[in-house]
């Protein structure tokens, strides 16, 4: 799949609601991480909106902030090397904050960054199958957009300092869906692309066939197909990116439909429901989120990333698009 010759005012409408998306996707699900279906709904009845009067992103939007102003600093040169000094200057070097929030994938990163370990020897830890590079791989959609082998390609740079194994092919696999809803692909082709660039027998390849065979028989089917029953962590790659393309396929791509049924079905509902916002924003544009979300989000808070502090992800989408035509 290519991008030929698209409007670069449409390329940005969809770059702003692939982040968007995300920040309102993981701020509606915040308060649903780590839940069960049946204690959303005995708090909550069914989430329609935001449940927090303060409601804010996590972790997942800092990160998508700090790898899209890497990527927007070097671009399809993107290196190893830039990553692991990224990591170092915005975030393991700082004496400040404790990183609330940030998954295991990422402490375990910031420990051994700390000792002095470089990548990828950085991302052997018990948490390298997290879905900590997934919940920040929009960013290489937007900027591949119409190009899923290169999303993949560079997710995967940098994810080398965090991730393997599957944890790696779960980023491929988000980076590769936004950049084919990018160029305004259908739902389907979507899922493909998302496929088309990890091995077919992995892990996270099989949770998401599951979730989108699945995801005609909505939210309970595909959390069925998907959840690992009696596993203590909620942060599995292939578990999260299953159910957030599970939920973005039961509604065939409809934003508030995509990220309030990634919501409702709990497990690390923040990242399930920044990927699914990131997928269906991407494909419909910022105009397809209900106002009422997206005048909600505003800079991040630096409550995860305190270097991260007063970024927006509008900001993000425009550094990594062309510029429109005046």
């Amino acid at each position: 799949m290519e991008l030929v010759a698209c409007n670069p005012q449409v390329l940005l409408e969809r770059a702003r609601g692939a982040l968007l998306g995300l920040a309102v996707g993981d701020a509606l699900g915040a308060p649903a991480e780590n839940m069960k279906p049946s204690q959303i709904r005995a708090r909550w009845g069914r989430i329609e909106g935001f449940v927090s009067e303060d409601p804010a992103g996590t972790d997942d939007t800092e990160y998508a902030i700090f790898s899209g102003l890497l990527l927007a600093r070097h671009g399809s040169a993107l290196t190893v090397a830039h990553v692991e000094r990224a990591w170092h200057h915005w975030i393991a070097d700082l004496d400040e904050g404790p990183f609330r929030g940030a998954g295991f994938s990422e402490r375990g990163t910031l420990e051994n960054l700390r000792r002095g370990l470089a990548a990828p020897i950085s991302a052997q830890h018990r948490h390298a199958w997290s879905d900590g590079l997934a919940m920040r791989a929009a960013p290489f959609g937007v900027f591949a957009a119409g190009r899923p082998a290169e999303a993949a390609r560079l997710v995967a740079i940098d994810g080398s300092v965090s991730h393997d194994g599957e944890g790696i092919y779960g980023g491929q696999a988000v980076a590769a869906g936004v950049a084919a809803a990018m160029a305004g692909g259908s739902p389907a082709s979507v899922v493909s692309a998302a496929l088309s660039v990890i091995p077919p027998d992995s892990w996270t390849a099989r949770s998401l066939r599951r979730a989108v065979t699945a995801a005609p028989g909505g939210e309970r089917a595909v959390r069925s197909a998907v959840v690992i029953g009696g596993y203590p962590w909620t942060d599995l790659a292939p578990e999260a990116v299953g159910l957030a393309f599970g939920a973005f396929a039961a509604c065939a791509g409809d934003f508030p439909s995509s990220v309030l049924t990634a919501v409702n079905m709990g497990r690390d509902a923040d990242t399930t429901a920044a990927v699914a916002g990131a997928l269906s924003g991407a494909l419909s544009g910022a105009t397809a989120i209900p106002a009422a979300w997206s005048s909600a989000i505003g800079p991040v808070r630096g409550s995860c990333l305190p270097s991260m502090r007063g970024y927006h992800v509008l900001d993000i989408a425009d550094l990594l698009t062309p510029e429109p035509t005046r």
